[in-house]
């Protein structure tokens, strides 16, 4: 008896864990819907901001901005977006991985940590997290991208770090995301071999142009990889909670036909001595 009585709690335990697997799921439903929208508004903005900069392959002026030269690299910068929160498959891990993996090539690194996932993982890992930020990844506002891309081009123009890259994960669909490293600074911009094309003109020149342009065109590169992660998260999530539902069902059958077993055989078993008693007695 005292075996049910284990069974029916552990039942009840695993119910109430369903029940809020299932209710983060459907949260995780909502915020997906919502952070698509973001997204699906923030890709044309990166769109037009790397056509601008992509205008400036056709141009005849020499290209001497601090952010497109070229120099010796002894520091790296990395900017890595993961989420605050677990819960949510292998999302943190693999973008983690593969800021890390880069790592090994023996650059002296500086973290720039977007969620506290990441900063954990490459802390446990011994690099050295430059700072780290909490809440960032679930909000994806510009103004963080605007604050972000404004260290990280300081950091680069003071000369504290030759080169930068930005680890997140691009959303494909709710099922297929996949983990990205890209080099944003310094920036490539290699000439064309085109057709001629009219030529933009600049004001003062190209160079001052791209000094002010391109931190523009870090932060909303920094704006749209939070608001793929972010998408990239909440699908994560909903699909774990989603399996973890099942899961706990399937748990929750196994117990009750256990449970039922256990109780059938103590019925017989309780009919059996009342039958034996009967007989003994007559």
């Amino acid at each position: 008896m005292s075996s049910m009585k284990s069974i029916k709690r552990r039942i009840k335990s695993v119910s109430a864990t369903k029940k809020i697997m299932k209710a983060m799921n459907m949260v995780s439903a909502s915020k997906l819907q919502k952070a698509r929208i973001q997204l699906n508004a923030a890709r044309p903005f990166l769109s037009e901001a790397s056509r601008v900069i992509d205008n400036l392959k056709n141009c005849n002026e020499r290209l001497e901005s601090i952010f497109v030269k070229q120099r010796q690299v002894n520091n790296t910068a990395y900017v890595v977006i993961t989420s605050d929160r677990g819960l949510c498959g292998s999302f943190n891990t693999n973008v983690a991985e593969k800021a890390h993996s880069h790592m090994k090539e023996g650059k002296n690194e500086h973290v720039i940590a977007l969620g506290l996932k990441g900063r954990d993982y490459l802390r446990r890992r011994g690099k050295n997290v430059l700072r780290s930020y909490a809440g960032i990844s679930e909000t994806a506002f510009y103004e963080d991208a605007v604050s972000i891309a404004s260290i990280l081009a300081s950091l680069y123009t003071s000369g504290e770090v030759d080169e930068a890259y930005l680890a997140y994960t691009h959303f494909e669909s709710t099922l297929t995301y996949v983990p990205r490293l890209v080099k944003i600074l310094p920036l490539s911009i290699e000439r064309e071999a085109v057709k001629k094309v009219d030529e933009m003109k600049y004001e003062r020149d190209v160079n001052y142009f791209l000094d002010h342009a391109i931190p523009m065109y870090l932060s909303a590169f920094i704006y749209a990889a939070l608001a793929e992660s972010l998408a990239c998260e909440q699908a994560a999530r909903m699909l774990s909670m989603d399996s973890a539902v099942k899961n706990a069902s399937d748990i929750i059958d196994k117990l009750t036909r256990t449970y039922n077993r256990r109780r059938q055989a103590y019925i017989t078993q309780e009919i059996s001595e009342i039958v034996s008693g009967a007989n003994i007695s007559t």
